[in-house]
């Protein structure tokens, strides 16, 4: 899955941290929340502007950066 067209980045939003969709919602923000237990239908109903592409789009990109720090 590509994550170019969902998780952005820009500089006066949230410290230029990763973003989903220019929203203020980061991919850390969702990271957290599954890693506090939170299931993805769980943040799904707390936060109705993200979508179930977005959480998986947010795992990718971790993943990606996690790959390329192994390998760096």
């Amino acid at each position: 899955m590509g994550t170019h067209n969902i998780i952005t980045i820009e500089a006066d939003k949230r410290s230029g941290q990763p973003c989903i969709r220019g929203l203020r919602m980061t991919v850390t923000d969702v990271l957290e929340y599954l890693a506090s237990g939170m299931t993805p239908q769980e943040i799904l109903d707390e936060f109705p502007d993200i979508t179930h592409e977005d959480i998986m789009a947010c795992l990718a990109f971790a993943a990606d950066r996690e790959r390329k720090l192994a390998v760096g």
